[in-house]
């Protein structure tokens, strides 16, 4: 008799032991679907589908993506930064927002950058600004790029090339190929010589109509031809 029960003390010790578990797993499992921090230090951090498809990056210089297209990335040639990458629903870089900013031997050096790209091209839209000791820009900037995608696997060719003449004439190269082409059709801004103003640019990229007011306070409006020669100018 004393047997029997304790074989159903430890049977029913069992059968409890597993339900606490099983219940403490599952309240484990529900409690990271979502996590209060008050603060938290990070490198790097990766936002995903749920299917796992990347869909934004925020990131320190060090840990920064390269190009990634369609979820494959690749070296970028340039790119020194840390900021935020937008990507599409295909996991292709679309988009993003960097910045930096230092004084190094006396010598101040800033920018900051938001872009949104065409699909599988360049930026179309910039909100932009960059400083050079006393010379300093800021502007928005609407562009053309060419109807074909860029050409991802060149540009991987040749970043993986030993930097010197061969791979700088290979760049050159590749962008006279016409995927990595730009022409810019609007500029709205502060430039470098302290006056502000407004630009139109054609289909190809040259400039038409200005409109512009120097640091001095002088207006005015021009009208440019193909080749870039003013051809009438309103003042006040």
């Amino acid at each position: 008799m004393q047997s029997r029960i304790n074989r159903f003390l430890l049977a029913y010790a069992l059968l409890v032991s597993t339900i606490t578990a099983g219940v403490v797993v599952t309240q484990a499992i529900g409690a990271q679907n979502k996590v209060a921090f008050d603060e938290i230090d990070v490198k790097r951090i990766n936002v995903r589908e749920e299917d796992g498809t990347l869909r934004l990056v925020i990131s320190n210089t060090q840990r920064f993506p390269g190009i990634i297209v369609k979820g494959k990335e690749q070296p970028h040639p340039n790119r020194r930064t840390a900021g935020m990458l937008f990507f599409n629903e295909e996991g292709t870089e679309n988009g993003g927002l960097t910045f930096d900013g230092s004084k190094r031997d006396g010598k101040v050096s800033s920018s900051g950058h938001l872009s949104f790209d065409r699909y599988q091209q360049d930026q179309v839209i910039q909100i932009t600004q960059g400083e050079e000791q006393d010379s300093r820009f800021a502007a928005f900037i609407v562009s053309d790029r060419p109807d074909q995608p860029m050409d991802f696997a060149g540009m991987a060719a040749v970043t993986a090339m030993p930097a010197g003449a061969a791979r700088d004439d290979a760049m050159k190269n590749l962008i006279a190929g016409g995927t990595f082409g730009a022409q810019t059709r609007v500029q709205i801004g502060r430039w470098r010589d302290r006056s502000s103003g407004l630009v139109l640019h054609d289909g190809a990229g040259k400039p038409r109509l200005k409109l512009e007011v120097t640091a001095e306070g002088a207006a005015a409006i021009q009208f440019l031809d193909a080749t870039g020669k003013v051809v009438r100018t309103l003042t006040p």
